[in-house]
């Protein structure tokens, strides 16, 4: 049984031990903290060179890509893996006996469906409470902070860190399995789905007399075109609920999911991504969600992350709906909004998401990568473009780091998917994983027929 509060001390732990660059400046900004855990027992740019999403969760799932990556490479090499062993297939991998990955976050995954709960008393609210006014119910206030809230404000991209560390000692271990120990990794991101809260944080004040009105908290990502629009009626009938979001932002729409969407596709796609798949013999999937202390609601979860593809079927061998376990940690992230807001009442600044990136892993090569608007953080205008502006996460990064392990790959042992194929560009590998791009296919015509497919224009780098 996993310990939501070990997954989280352990998290937290770790970002506190991260160097000061790139945190939020003390009194002024924000941020959120997400992780992916391996627990172990014994037994959008045309190049790919710019970090298109930076919010915590996708952070933690490039973090672990990385990593794994780092694992393959030492798989393939014959320098053995502490978390894949050969499988049966020629060229094929699969996760040893014990090995298993938790996904960490501090907070209800961002801008979408899981965050859509009620609310109760006392609980901070993004948008004031609607009353049935004119005007679709809102009033002007209202309207008004409810922009605030889906357009965030400056340093808009999101702080992120990864983490591991080694497995020490060789005691052999019964029962559970616990996190001490264990390789771990984290991110921490600013989101935009906790901005501009009220001067009044009661989700259910009136000043006209009236009964309270019951509320949920509310997300500034919008609903995908095509598909069910948002109410906007009063209260609990504000959001529509199960369908797909796109995060908010300011300047041009974007086309990155929310997190609760991610990581509903990623229950039933795995996390590897279609890459690392060609490699190994199953998908790789989150055994646990654990959430930290913040408003939250067993119900929304399990509707974004579970029901909405449980009924999926017809996947191609390797892939399964995988619903993870969901648990909630009594601890708080002290740098979320909420905390910091509280730590500096009396100061008359404006709070505001923190704008840079924090990403550690513990890989062999460059493990700290600090990144603002996509680029390493301290990018000049001039290094725009160059080798020395991109982000480690960014997918011209990752797809270099398959490339060497594929390279390091004695021809012998390859998979059959990449046995004697013309493959040159990022969209020829995505494509060449089969079984991939088949169960992608059958969950979006399952699950999410409107989610926005990615212009192959812009996947054609190498």
């Amino acid at each position: 049984m996993v310990d939501p509060d070990e997954v989280a001390r352990l998290c937290l732990s770790r970002y506190q031990q991260l160097p000061r660059r790139g945190k939020p400046e003390d009194g002024r900004e924000w941020t959120l903290l997400a992780a992916v855990v391996r627990s172990c027992r014994d037994a959008s740019s045309g190049s790919g060179d710019v970090l298109n999403d930076s919010h915590a969760e996708v952070i933690a799932r490039r973090g672990c890509i990385r990593y794994l990556i780092q694992e393959l490479r030492r798989a393939v090499t014959g320098q053995g893996s502490s978390v894949f062993c050969p499988a049966d297939q020629r060229g094929q991998w699969k996760l040893r006996p014990g090995v298993s990955f938790i996904f960490f976050t501090c907070h209800t995954p961002s801008g979408g469906d899981a965050s859509i709960i009620p609310m109760s008393d006392g609980q901070c609210q993004p948008c004031p409470p609607v009353t049935p006014a004119e005007d679709g119910g809102q009033t002007d206030g209202a309207r008004e902070l409810k922009r605030k809230a889906e357009e965030p404000g400056e340093g808009q991209p999101w702080k992120l860190l990864r983490v591991e560390e080694e497995d020490k000692g060789d005691a052999k271990q019964c029962g559970p399995p616990t996190l001490k120990n264990h390789v771990m990794k984290a991110a921490v991101g600013t989101g935009p789905h906790t901005a501009a809260q009220p001067e009044n944080p009661s989700s259910s004040s009136r000043t006209d007399g009236a009964p309270p009105v019951p509320d949920i908290h509310r997300t500034g990502a919008k609903c995908v075109p095509g598909g069910p629009a948002d109410p906007l009626a009063p209260g609990v009938g504000f959001h529509s609920t199960g369908v797909l979001r796109v995060k908010p932002g300011r300047g041009e729409p974007t086309l990155s999911l929310s997190c609760s969407d991610k990581l509903a596709r990623w229950g039933v796609l795995g996390f590897q991504g279609a890459l690392l798949s060609l490699y190994l013999e199953e998908a790789l999937y989150f055994s646990t969600v654990v959430v930290g202390k913040c408003p939250y609601s067993e119900e929304a979860m399990h509707r974004a992350l579970v029901e909405r593809c449980s009924h999926v079927c017809s996947l191609p061998a390797g892939f399964s709906v995988h619903p993870p376990t969901l648990l909630q940690s009594s601890l708080e992230f002290p740098f979320n909004q909420t905390q910091v807001k509280l730590r500096h009442q009396a100061t008359p600044r404006r709070l505001s998401p923190c704008g840079a990136a924090i990403s550690w892993c513990n890989v062999k090569e460059q493990p700290l990568d600090v990144t603002a608007n996509g680029y390493k953080h301290g990018c000049t205008k001039k290094r725009l473009g160059t080798p020395k502006s991109r982000s480690l996460l960014c997918k011209l990064e990752l797809f270099h780091s398959f490339l060497s392990v594929v390279s390091s790959t004695d021809p012998s042992a390859l998979p059959d998917t990449l046995r004697g194929s013309e493959l040159h560009t990022y969209w020829d590998y995505k494509q060449t994983a089969q079984s991939y791009q088949q169960a992608w296919r059958q969950l979006h015509s399952q699950a999410f027929p409107l989610w926005p497919r990615s212009d192959r224009k812009l996947l054609l780098f190498h």
